[in-house]
């Protein structure tokens, strides 16, 4: 018997029932969907064999994973939104900088720290995994990111930054992993492979970027068809299954590999598709609504994949450790270097650094296929695992904080929260009186430290635009 609806419906409702506990301790919702997910996952409550209290297997996580492709693809198609010629012409070179000088320098810091642990410890790590690793190092997690700022409805140039620099961090992983893991089956074979170091990830990359953009294009002309905003929305949806569908094809010619990143491909799709149709907006906007089960469910299974086994061993410990520690260095001054290059606002370089930090689905991806290293790909899975499991219920917070230090995430309006708790005593909630109270102690507490926070960028901008007057009166 299949039991995959009636795990769809106890990951949609775990997760949401977590957000009500999470929302009093002031988490963001990713991170009570991903705690969800490893409760009633199967080394929790789903370990216990009754089925409708969680995945009784990880074959049964594993008969979902469609749907994490899914949620995926709109996930890349909403941050593929992002770039819109008009704001991409302000920030682009802004992005550019900055989205391929933090993923390399995460990359050089993970591989020199890891590189120092082989020579200590090289029987538990080898030359190859480190190289793998580091490349591992480069994804940011755009799910967990966008989650955050469409939770807390964050607006201001930190996010308007974020987005792009996540979308374009995601295709220079592929890029850095694609060329280290040719390195690392170089290192084990002592064969040196072109094909699969430099011409399989070029193929790659090229492709998806061009069928994206001609299934973009299609979809604007497909919605000149019709004049309801629903069916609109419909061919929309549509156009999302279908994409991430073929973007899953892969086939030989020859010695080179053919294949997609379906986050690549979605992503152009959602980037041509917002500059060539009038109505994208309103259409993403209403995607948004339609989505937001989808995304709940993909992060309660995500949570439900991640291995609680791997805290049984010491050595993946404490490489995973290094790992995450390394990794946060240098994606903070990576993006703290190339930002304070770009010229951009004090706030920018300071917080910008910390929101990159989450690492989920892309790095997983990764680490799926290291597993073709064999016993040594299965240590990589490992501690990349461990540092999700970290990433992914710490990561989300610290976007959080970071987005609201930087003045993105305003706080609710005496007004709104007054509003809310109105409507809770309408409807005769107990938790009215409770509600209330909260909220008028949370608006007071943010309102203080956004106004605190505003107060001390305008001090660091007029700050910075005294030292700019200062060294053009010394040029002259």
């Amino acid at each position: 018997m299949s039991y995959v609806l009636l795990n769809v419906s106890i990951a949609l409702l775990a997760g949401l029932l977590m957000t009500r506990v999470f929302t009093k301790m002031r988490l963001p919702d990713v991170t009570a969907y991903l705690i969800a997910g490893v409760l009633i996952g199967p080394y929790c409550l789903g370990g216990l064999g009754i089925h409708g209290l969680g995945f009784t297997s990880m074959h049964e996580v594993e008969m979902l994973s469609l749907l994490s492709e899914v949620a995926l693809g709109f996930i890349a198609f909403s941050i593929g939104n992002e770039f819109r010629l008009g704001e991409i012409k302000q920030i682009g070179k802004q992005a550019f900088s900055i989205g391929i000088i933090q993923a390399i320098g995460a990359t050089i810091c993970v591989d020199a720290a890891l590189f120092a642990v082989h020579f200590m410890m090289p029987d538990k790590l080898t030359l190859p995994q480190v190289i793998v690793l580091g490349a591992i190092a480069t994804a940011t997690a755009p799910a967990a990111t966008l989650m955050v700022v469409r939770q807390y409805k964050a607006k201001g140039p930190l996010t308007d930054l974020l987005l792009p620099i996540v979308a374009l961090d995601d295709a220079v992983g592929l890029i850095v992993f694609a060329v280290s893991f040719g390195i690392a089956k170089t290192l084990m074979s002592g064969v040196v492979d072109f094909v699969s170091i430099f011409i399989n990830p070029l193929v790659e990359i090229t492709l998806s970027i061009l069928f994206g953009a001609v299934m973009g294009w299609i979809l604007t002309q497909m919605e000149k068809m019709f004049y309801s905003n629903t069916n609109r929305l419909n061919m929309t949806i549509a156009f999302v299954f279908l994409t991430v569908s073929i973007s899953m094809i892969q086939f030989e010619i020859g010695p080179v590999h053919v294949g997609f990143s379906s986050l690549l491909v979605c992503m152009m799709l959602g980037t041509v598709f917002c500059n060539t149709c009038d109505l994208s907006e309103d259409l993403m906007k209403a995607a948004d609504k339609w989505t937001s089960p989808l995304f709940a469910v993909f992060f309660v299974i995500s949570g439900s994949e991640l291995e609680l086994g791997v805290f049984g061993d010491w050595a993946i410990v404490a490489i995973g450790i290094v790992y995450i520690v390394f990794r946060c260095i240098g994606k903070y001054f990576g993006t703290y270097i190339s930002a304070r290059a770009t010229k951009c606002a004090p706030q920018i370089c300071k917080y910008l650094g910390i929101t990159l930090f989450p690492q989920a689905g892309v790095a997983l991806g990764m680490c799926a296929t290291a597993m073709q290293l064999g016993e040594e790909g299965a240590l990589i899975r490992n501690i990349t695992l461990f540092a999700v499991l970290v990433y992914e219920i710490v990561g989300p917070l610290m976007t959080r904080e970071a987005l609201a230090a930087a003045g993105d995430i305003k706080p609710k309006s005496e007004e709104v929260i007054k509003r809310r708790a109105n409507k809770l005593a309408a409807v005769g909630s107990p938790e009215a009186a409770e509600a209330e109270a909260l909220a008028e102690e949370e608006m007071k507490e943010e309102a203080k430290a956004w106004a605190a926070e505003q107060k001390r960028i305008a001090q660091m901008e007029r700050h910075g635009r005294k030292e700019e007057s200062q060294n053009q009166k010394k040029n002259h």
